[in-house]
């Protein structure tokens, strides 16, 4: 059995916020964001947006490109960090968007590297029987958790969602291997305390700014870097193939300075890391898709490539995926 990736879409707000714009809302500046991260500017959802809406506009994209009806969805996952509601699961949402009456939907909650996790959970109901179609999207409003008193990470995070349909194909190479891990014992190096049942909704929580993301930058980039690389490497040894069977290599789109140091620890050869992040800011769990689809689109990634994709976040989570498109 091969579970196959057969559909890619995304979809990003029509807002976007520069780093001329940021200029003018705290002490920052264009160049320094530049230096600091590769971004120039970031999509963000008009007030009042759903999740769920970006990845509805996404999946549609992806199901189209599959051929495959809401009626042939048997599951759904959204990975996500910033639902429409705490409950029920935005996935349950895009599920009634998408008029999926059939399948089952729930939520996968891994940061930045959801999209992957999710990715394996649906191959395994795939290859157990599960499912047979599964639709997964990644899809976030970084935007309502931004704290713009922050410029550490107010300059980071954007909105946007990507999806993709997974299918059996039995004659043909898909989903080669993936490899998960976590820490819960660094989760302090990121997250966004408020509004859970440690820090319940309260005026005192939201005058504390506890609803906002909050992140050790230095120790987070530290970790990233060499967490990126080893579950790489691992990846790469699982399936027998080397850095330079890579055709594209799409890693999370978070920090150039992040890639460019996992690149060049990788031996990856010049031009085969897909870079958006410049467009975009980090959109955690919705990066690596729409890198993904936007890749497609210009032709970047094509019929038969070999794609590594790798992702870190809060957790800490990473992990990372081999794909034959």
């Amino acid at each position: 059995m091969s579970v196959k990736i057969t559909g890619i879409g995304h979809a990003v707000p029509d807002g976007v916020l520069t780093n001329f714009d940021l200029e003018k809302m705290m002490d920052t500046s264009d160049e320094w964001i530049t230096e600091r991260t590769g971004i120039k500017e970031r999509r963000i959802a008009p007030k009042g947006s759903a999740t769920s809406e970006y990845a509805a506009r996404a999946s549609r994209k992806a199901m189209d490109m599959a051929g495959v009806g809401p009626e042939e969805i048997d599951a759904i996952i959204v990975a996500t960090l910033t639902p429409d509601m705490k409950f029920p699961s935005t996935a349950c949402f895009l599920q009634e968007k998408l008029g999926a009456q059939r399948a089952y939907a729930f939520d996968l909650n891994a940061a930045c590297s959801g999209f992957i996790y999710s990715l394996t959970v649906a191959k395994g109901l795939i290859e157990s029987g599960a499912a047979r179609k599964v639709l997964v999207s990644g899809a976030e409003l970084l935007s309502t958790i931004i704290n713009f008193d922050d410029r550490s990470t107010a300059v980071l995070f954007g909105d946007g969602a990507g999806a993709v349909v997974l299918e059996d194909v039995p004659d043909e190479e898909g989903i080669i291997c993936t490899a998960l891990h976590s820490d819960g014992s660094l989760w302090e190096l990121l997250n966004c305390p408020g509004g859970g049942s440690v820090y319940p909704i309260s005026k005192e929580m939201i005058d504390e700014k506890l609803h906002y993301i909050r992140m050790n930058g230095n120790e987070t980039f530290k970790n990233a870097v060499t967490r990126l690389v080893e579950v790489t490497r691992e990846v790469l040894e699982k399936s027998g193939r080397t850095i330079d069977d890579i055709d594209l290599f799409i890693p999370h789109q978070a920090n150039k300075r992040i890639i460019d140091a996992v690149a060049k620890r990788l031996g990856l050869s010049d031009g085969k890391a897909y870079l958006n992040l410049h467009k975009y800011g980090n959109t955690s769990a919705a990066s690596i898709p729409i890198a993904m689809s936007e890749a497609w689109e210009e032709g970047a990634l094509k019929k038969g490539d070999l794609l590594l994709i790798s992702a870190f976040g809060a957790g800490l989570t990473w992990g990372s995926a081999l794909i034959r498109m």
